[in-house]
């Protein structure tokens, strides 16, 4: 069970990264333009998350 939900997630970040190609492209239909919006959004969020918790283990010293 745990395969396939990790299998799901995959295939949605490959899925994701396929339409910000498409859509960099800028021959992507709307749907793939919104996706590619959520991907890029989520990849800035999830950089910020790290760099705040590199910021604090940094602090550490």
């Amino acid at each position: 069970m745990l395969v396939l939900i990790l299998l799901a997630v995959v295939l949605l970040l490959i899925g994701g990264c396929v339409c910000v190609f498409w859509a960099a492209r800028g021959d992507a239909p709307r749907w793939a333009r919104g996706v590619a919006k959520v991907t890029l959004l989520g990849s800035e969020l999830a950089r910020s998350a790290d760099g705040s918790s590199r910021s604090e283990r940094g602090g550490d010293d």
